[in-house]
This record gives structure tokens, sequence and C-alpha cells, in this order.
């Protein structure tokens, strides 16, 4: 949905990318004298880091991004959270999108604030040695963003910017902690039952809609998306009102969502949607629950099926359903994304504490 709307704005942050954050080659190259933008940003990540180590094992918590505040507050509670339930442990904050950490920079909807992706971070770890490293992913399926997590720290491992020491990399511990959904069908049950702890109410009163964002097929790492599917499936275990459906997931967009209700017999009455994303960004704020319209006298669909540039709450009220608001939203009129429930962060701290020891450097490095 408001795929030209995005490519847009993505092109203007690309664009910008050569001021805010290494994304392009002209980054490694130092002009003038002057460090490079990669530059810059490892050495103010290796302060950060020297400034704030007490221990000799650190986590990283990387999530995707955003630029509203409110995920800014629901990332900061998760990294007091973890400070507080791992004492052992140096606890950094991290975002995997070039996109976000660029607009965050510029302060695009906030006072600008300054994150960094996952390799500064990693890169300053190894320089002051840290014994024991968590990587925790926040992605709610392993999909595209996860593998981004993941191939950071291959490179860490292997030592990509050839400055840290091999004989610390081949005896350092590195962790890595699963995404929300990262097995079936363990993980999706857990979830299932967390999100009808805290939506059952609704259900009963009508269709609760939960809106993921999915991987397009090109993007749909480790097949991904069906972890969709399979938690629709366990959510109706609870109550046949579940619904899951996303924004890039081919074949389960809204329209595809509305088509399994109607199949259901499910044609009017009460709906109440509700991200399933681990923040409340742009896609909660606007793809659900946004007052976006193309409703003509009648809707156009893409070539996927998918009617872009209308909300879900304005598709579904088109189809003549009757959408409440206090699903997704608190009372103050605040739509929440999965880390603002207790009960989902335990669900991501469990990960942390199962994390799975990896052993990248010997994987290319073979005695």
């Amino acid at each position: 949905m408001k795929k030209i709307k995005f490519l847009m704005m993505a092109a203007v942050a690309l664009l910008t990318a050569s001021t805010f954050v290494a994304c392009g080659d002209d980054d490694d190259d130092s002009k003038g004298g002057q460090p490079s933008n990669m530059e810059r940003y490892q050495q103010e990540v290796d302060a950060t880091v020297k400034s704030q180590k007490k221990n000799d094992k650190a986590i990283l918590v990387v999530a995707f991004g955003s630029t509203w505040q409110q995920a800014y507050d629901a990332f900061d509670l998760t990294v007091e959270e973890y400070k507080k339930e791992f004492p052992g442990y140096d606890v950094y904050l991290s975002f995997s999108s070039a996109i976000c950490i660029n607009r965050a920079m510029a302060g695009e909807h906030v006072k600008p604030r300054n994150f960094y992706e996952p390799k500064y971070w990693l890169e300053a770890f190894g320089r002051v040695q840290y014994k024991e490293i968590i990587v925790q992913s926040m992605q709610v399926i392993p999909g595209e963003e996860y593998t981004r997590v993941i191939n950071a720290m291959k490179d860490f491992a292997n030592n990509s910017n050839g400055d840290l020491d091999d004989k610390y990399l081949s005896t350092m511990t590195l962790k890595l902690g699963y995404p929300l959904m990262a097995e079936y069908p363990s993980d999706v049950n857990k979830l299932a039952k967390a999100l009808n702890d805290n939506f059952s109410s609704y259900a009963q009163k009508g269709a609760l809609l939960f809106m993921g964002h999915g991987n397009p097929d090109t993007y749909d790492t480790y097949k991904a998306n069906v972890r969709y599917t399979q938690l629709e499936t366990a959510l109706k275990a609870y109550n046949s009102n579940y619904y899951v459906g996303t924004v890039d997931m081919k074949e389960n967009f809204k329209t595809h969502v509305h088509q399994r209700m109607a199949n259901d017999g499910i044609t009017s009455g009460k709906v109440y949607c509700a991200p399933l994303m681990s923040i409340a960004g742009d896609h909660a704020h606007n793809d659900m629950a946004g007052d976006d319209d193309a409703w003509d006298n009648g809707f156009e669909t893409n070539d996927e099926g998918e009617v872009e540039d209308t909300s879900w709450k304005m598709y579904f009220k088109h189809m003549g359903y009757t959408i409440e608001d206090d699903s997704y939203t608190d009372d103050k009129g605040i739509v929440k994304g999965l880390l603002e429930f207790a009960n989902v962060r335990a669900l991501y701290k469990a990960h942390t504490k199962n994390a799975e020891t990896v052993d990248y450097y010997h994987s290319k490095n073979p005695e």
C-alpha cells in the first residue's frame, strides 16, 4: 500500500544518505582530510561503548527501526527491562534499517536521535573485547531483516574490517537470540496465547484482525511468511474471529483477509484491528489506522489483488463493517505495538535467555 509514495520517500532518503549514514561507496573514502561517515559513526559508537562498558558481556538488541517517538519509548522500555533482567550484561540498541537511521538523524517526526547499524556496534564490542556477545533480533518473523542481522554477525566473526584480534575472535562467545516466531509450533503457539490474553475480549465481540508486515515473495527469506498463516490457525483454536494479514505478503493482504472472513460468513458486524509488529510506527498509524481512502464508488486492486492507498480501517468500513478502535488504542487513543505488551516482551527475553551459541568464526575458518 502507498507503494508509490514509499518509493518516492525512499529515493529522497537515498539521496541524503551520504550526509547521514554509510550507505554508499563514497562513504568509504575520506575527503579533504575529514573522516568518512563510516569512520565517524564507528568513532561515535566506539566512544559510547568505552564509556558505558561495565561488564565483560554485552547484549545488542537489533530492531528494524522507526522515526516515531512512541516506538523510541517502546525500545527504551525494552532496553531498560533487559538491563534489569540481565544484570551481568551491558545492553545496547541498534537499528538495521539505513532509511530509518537516516530519518531519525534528520528528526523526521521528533527530535533528531542517532542510531547505528549492528556492524558498528559489533566492531566496537570486538575492540573492547567483550567475552560474550548476545545479538537479539527484535523481528517478528525470521525473514529478510533477520538475515541482515545474521550477516552482520558473520562479518564480525570473520573480521571483515581486518583490524580485530584473531585470537580473541576464535575464543569469544557469540550468541543469537531468535525472532519472535522463529520456530513452529512452539514460538507460534506461545505468541498466539499472549495475543489471546491481550485481545480475547475484543474477539468475543467481533472480528479481530492482526496486521503484520511480511516479506514480498522475492525477499521471503527462509519462507518465513508461512508464520502468519500458522499464527492465524493457532489463534483460531482460541476463537474463530481471529485473522492475520500483512502489508507485504502475497495473497495475504487485507483484501484476502476480507475474502477469508466472507468465506466464514462474517460479512458485517464489528471489526477490530491491531498491529502485529514490534512497534507502532508508520504502518500501524497509517496503513492500518489511517484515514487514507481511495474509494471512488469502488476499489481498484493491483496485480497482486491488493487495494493501495487505503488503510485497513477505511477499507473495512467500505466493505460494510463497523470499525472499533479501542482494540488498537489505549485510553489516550494511542496505537500499541507488540513491545508495549509485557507478555510479548517476556517472549523476546526468553529467546535471549535461550540464545544459541553460533560458531561463525570457525565455520569460515576451518582448522
